[in-house]
């Protein structure tokens, strides 16, 4: 089996793809990390600090795959040019963003609903990349009866991979994920299939891999924000609660320690870290109030001892 780690804006970026390969490796690290997508700039002037983000000192370990949002195919190629001239052998094309913002631009899933712009985009692109390209998409915009034209769409270029989130773009994330959709794919598309929607743990994982035993490839979000050794556990790796609390706060204080070096001020550093609380905080039982006031503090100082706390007191439901 082959692990994905999704892409996820604001998330996955490289201070926490570095934490999870040191903590949870190497038995629980993802065999790619996609980072979050970037777009190419209509000046063709590149961002300094984003760019960061993909240079190659700053992701060593497992293989980063740079993921490009875009919808002008010329503009696309030039920066997967740049993305070549980093070392990069493989982009990602993001198909599937679903936010509301992105679609409401024509871009992400939002692209789903211009099949015939869609195919002269890639066709552009395939025209002139130098690079590997593979897909990560949604089945739609709005009605999976979209999914049908999209497939053949993608059959007619030579995809490095086809990662597929089964759901449409005003789904969200919200319904259950459509596997008739992605059972047709794996029927009719002749590309290397992953899967990606809703693998929380070792139970969601079995029920894809039973359905689907074709499919070696699994790409995971929110489940591996959540649980950050869910690798580990869909490889057959078990660990006793306390040893997992450990690393869990062990993992927490690099990422604190890698947002730090990379921001200024208690007030962007919080901000981050409260993000990924939204998920963690879950993984605790009775700590409510202890939650509460990790999302209200406001200073660096107190947020240490009050995650500290946290992970003295409370322990992991899971």
């Amino acid at each position: 089996m082959n692990y994905y780690a999704a892409p996820m804006e604001g998330l996955t970026d490289r201070v926490w793809r570095q934490a999870h390969q040191k903590w949870f490796g190497p038995a629980g690290n993802a065999d790619r990390y996609y980072a979050p997508f970037i777009s190419p700039p209509e000046n063709r002037v590149l961002i300094k600090k984003k760019m960061a983000e993909l240079a190659p000192a700053a992701n060593p370990g497992a293989p980063v795959i740079p993921q490009l949002l875009a919808k002008d195919g010329e503009l696309a190629a030039w920066m997967i040019g740049e993305l070549r001239g980093l070392g990069y052998t493989e982009v990602n094309l993001n198909l599937g963003c679903p936010s509301g913002t992105v679609a409401a631009r024509g871009r992400g899933a939002g692209f789903l609903a211009m099949p015939d712009e869609l195919d002269h985009f890639l066709e552009e692109i395939f025209e002139k990349c130098p690079l590997r390209i593979s897909i990560k998409t949604r089945i739609g915009k709005e009605n999976p009866a979209e999914w049908e034209r999209l497939l053949a769409i993608y059959e007619k270029y030579p995809l490095e991979e086809l990662i597929v989130h089964p759901r449409v773009q005003t789904d969200f994330y919200k319904n259950r994920v459509n596997l008739e959709a992605f059972a047709r794919a794996e029927k009719n598309s002749r590309h290397s299939l992953c899967y990606n929607g809703d693998i929380v743990d070792a139970a969601s994982a079995a029920h894809i891999r039973e359905g689907f035993p074709s499919v070696d490839k699994f790409m995971i979000g929110r489940g591996l924000i959540k649980h950050p050794w869910l690798l580990e556990e869909l490889s057959g790796g078990r660990q006793e609660k306390q040893e997992r609390k450990e690393r869990f706060f062990r993992f927490h204080n690099a990422i604190l320690e890698g947002y730090r070096q990379q921001m200024s001020g208690d007030k962007n550093t919080l901000f981050k870290m409260k993000e990924l609380w939204a998920y963690w905080g879950e993984n605790f039982a009775d700590a409510d109030r202890h939650l509460k006031k990790i999302r209200k503090c406001e200073r660096a100082a107190e947020y240490e001892c009050l995650v500290d706390a946290l992970f003295r007191e409370k322990e992991l439901r899971v």
